[in-house]
């Protein structure tokens, strides 16, 4: 007789591989404090449930970016049913029902997860953070991948192999966007305090609501500079990222890679600082691509224009330009008011008058060009009369 399967109960708990050199060296840090170690143990209660319901490691398909040489690639390994996620990304079912908000939270996540990535035909092994992000940059030794799209391919022991897409951006592009998400390109009309817990927990993802124009003008921006890079820069949690790249494409934004933030306790505070991920993201773009003169976006509800500024001031070669996109009086009521104009005698000098004064930042032989406007027509009419935008194909 043929023997009988095992059924599920018999199989016991998902067995998990980690980076016991990674687990070791955080548990043992000397850094580590009262906050990190709650967290650590919330984690591992939620991971040894997981596998004793038997759930699946999984990997979730992220959008990196990189240049020939090297790949700056993102995942994150979650424990789910297997019926939730399929190549790394919900099931088409899942999505056309609606993804509230907090069930991007519900996955436990897999600490210091051993990952194999593989990229142009070559595996490197890397590991996820505590947790269960990763965030590496991979660095190949030579040009091996060709300027555009390309895929590479993730894998983790116990899960189904999984693809995630990299734009590779060229030495010859000269020419970037870097855009804030919240108040910029989603309206979200709720006090500072509240949004990033609504927009994460409690929104269903069809619910939100984009800019108006603010898509038209990006693509028009892009149009300008055929080849130049988007990435959008968000005080977010990773675990929205999935649902906000949803937003974005269903939306008719341009594609392009998330950099997001882990919402934990770190070695200095018992939350993450949006307004230092902010400038770490921006310091690290520079670093990668010191070639490109970035066209900033973001809004006046709390700190983007100091963010910017002071960002202009250490890189002014590497500004075009920066839009800022005004919020309502009844947005900037909830954001908590409007963002204090950046210091410094020289900045934002009024180049003419009118309706829609020019603005301008001086730093030495630099004049950077910045644009104020409630929506993304309001800000096309100016950044055409800087000849910025690219013909419309509307």
């Amino acid at each position: 007789m043929p023997a009988e399967s095992e059924s599920p109960e018999d199989q016991g708990p998902t067995e998990v591989h980690q980076d016991l050199t990674a687990l070791r060296e955080h548990y043992t840090n000397p850094r580590r404090n009262r906050a990190m170690k709650i967290e650590d143990r919330w984690h591992q209660l939620r991971l040894n449930l997981a596998c004793r319901k038997q759930q699946h490691v999984t990997m979730l398909s992220l959008t990196g970016y990189g240049s020939p040489r090297w790949v700056r690639v993102f995942s994150r390994v979650v424990m789910a049913p297997d019926t939730d996620f399929e190549n790394g990304r919900r099931v088409a079912k899942v999505i056309a029902d609606g993804v509230r908000g907090w069930r991007n939270f519900v996955s436990a996540p897999v600490p210091f997860a051993e990952v194999t990535v593989t990229i142009a035909g070559r595996s490197y092994e890397v590991s996820a953070d505590r947790g269960g992000i990763v965030d590496v940059q991979v660095d190949l030794g030579e040009d091996l991948l060709e300027p555009g799209w390309q895929e590479v391919r993730l894998e983790a022991a116990g899960a189904e192999a999984t693809t995630a897409e990299v734009q590779i951006i060229g030495d010859d592009v000269t020419s970037g966007v870097i855009c804030d998400i919240d108040d910029t390109v989603v309206v979200t009309k709720l006090p500072r305090p509240f949004l990033a817990a609504w927009n994460s927990f409690v929104l269903d993802e069809h619910a939100r609501t984009p800019t108006p124009g603010m898509a038209v003008m990006m693509e028009r921006l892009l149009g300008a500079s055929p080849g130049a890079p988007v990435i959008y820069v968000s005080t977010g949690a990773w675990n929205v990222a999935q649902t906000l790249t949803r937003f974005l494409t269903r939306n008719l934004y341009p594609f392009g890679p998330l950099l997001l933030t882990d919402w934990g306790p770190t070695e200095d505070r018992w939350f993450r600082s949006g307004q230092q991920h902010k400038d770490e993201q921006l310091e690290r773009l520079h670093r990668d691509y010191p070639q490109i003169k970035w066209v900033l976006i973001g809004d006046d509800g709390q700190h983007d224009p100091v963010i910017y500024a002071d960002f202009a001031r250490r890189h002014p070669q590497a500004v075009q330009a920066v839009i800022i996109r005004e919020l309502t009086y009844s947005e900037a009521v909830l954001a908590g008011g409007r963002a204090e104009a950046p210091d410094g005698e020289d900045l934002l000098k009024a180049t003419n008058g009118g309706e829609n004064p020019q603005r301008v930042q001086t730093v030495g032989q630099y004049q950077i060009p910045w644009i104020y406007g409630p929506d993304g027509k309001a800000i096309s009419e100016q950044l055409s009369e800087q000849g910025l935008l690219g013909p419309s194909r509307h």
